[in-house]
This record gives structure tokens, C-alpha cells and sequence, in this order.
């Protein structure tokens, strides 16, 4: 059994990156060394976000994206175009809605109501 979760990122840019998942989130930047970035929750418990700098871009759509579960979908999204978030869909299933988005690099992501 893992004693942690830590979701690795690759990206090209790292300050980019870095400040877009810390405003997404409400994470803080723990630190890094070499082509890593750390990326925590303030109040722990939650998985660690690390940023990995890679040389090459992206070139397909991610096997495994982040579900981000808020409140308001709607607003929640719109403050994510605010800091460099494309919106792609708005996915209506099930009974309720998500909207699908890219962070700036075209990571996919969710926004879920939670």
C-alpha cells in the first residue's frame, strides 16, 4: 500500500505551469530542485502536485486528467480562463454537467460539480 499520492505533470514551461496549478488549486510551491516543482495543498491531505520539465510537447490527450470539484462549475471555470485555462465543453450527462478544459500547455482537465 502507497503511504502517499504525488500526480507528476510533465510541462514545458515551469514557471508557466507553476503558477497556473497554484492559482487552479490553491496550492502553495513547496520548492523543487532540477526540473521539478513541488506543489502542495496549504492544509496537507491532499495529493502533492509535482511539475516535471520535459523537452518534448505534448502530442496526444492525457491518459489520466485532474477532476476538480467545486461548488460553482460555471464560475469556477470562468476564473480558470481568467488565469490561462481554455475551455473545450461543457459535457451534459448523467443528470448534471462538467466542463472540460486544457491548463496552458493543453493538459486536459475537468471542472465537476462537486
Amino acid at each position: 500500500m502507497a503511504d502517499f499520492l504525488v500526480l507528476t505533470l510533465d510541462c514545458l514551461d515551469l514557471d508557466l505551469q507553476t503558477a497556473f496549478w497554484t492559482g487552479a488549486l490553491g496550492y502553495t510551491h513547496e520548492g523543487g530542485v532540477g526540473q521539478y516543482r513541488a506543489l502542495v495543498h496549504p492544509g496537507g491531505g491532499q495529493p502533492k502536485l509535482l511539475l516535471q520539465g520535459v523537452p518534448d510537447v505534448k502530442a496526444a490527450k492525457n491518459r489520466l486528467h485532474l477532476d476538480l470539484h467545486v461548488a460553482d462549475v460555471e464560475a469556477e471555470a470562468a476564473r480558470l480562463e481568467s488565469i490561462g485555462a481554455t475551455r473545450l465543453q461543457r459535457v451534459d450527462e448523467f443528470g448534471f454537467f462538467w466542463v472540460v478544459m486544457h491548463d496552458p500547455e493543453g493538459n486536459e482537465f475537468c471542472v465537476v460539480p462537486s
